[in-house]
């Protein structure tokens, strides 16, 4: 059974930083493009990060380039998003999920609980 465990989200000031993790199982995390989503209230879920199987390639949306990373162990099968200067509209629930090759489709149709990431000063 896939399962994805998100952790990590907080309170926190604009301009501060959080670590978001990404627990997997159910399937072997080597094999699979990665993505970190996020949706904010009356809006729907955006892709803000991809990543190759081995990490050595990832993408950015516009939005939060130049402060967030995505990043991946395989070896403890979880993703990270590593969030600086975060703003107030970084404000959402996060969540990651296993992608096809090249694209921001994902691949399993269940998602985890999500991590909420609150930005307010």
């Amino acid at each position: 059974q896939v399962q994805f465990v998100e952790s990590g989200g907080g309170l926190v000031q604009p301009g501060q930083s959080l670590r978001l993790s990404c627990a997997t199982s159910g399937f072997t995390l080597s094999n699979y493009f990665m993505g970190w989503f996020r949706q904010a209230p009356g809006k729907e879920r955006e892709i803000v990060a991809r990543i190759t199987w081995s990490g050595g390639t990832t993408y950015l949306a516009d939005s939060v380039k130049g402060r967030f990373t995505i990043s991946r162990e395989n070896a403890k099968n979880t993703v990270y998003l590593q969030m600086n200067n975060l703003k107030p509209e970084d404000t959402a629930v996060y969540y990651c999920n296993a992608l096809k090759i090249g694209t921001t489709a994902t691949i399993f149709p269940s998602w985890g609980q999500g991590t909420q990431v609150t930005v307010s000063s």
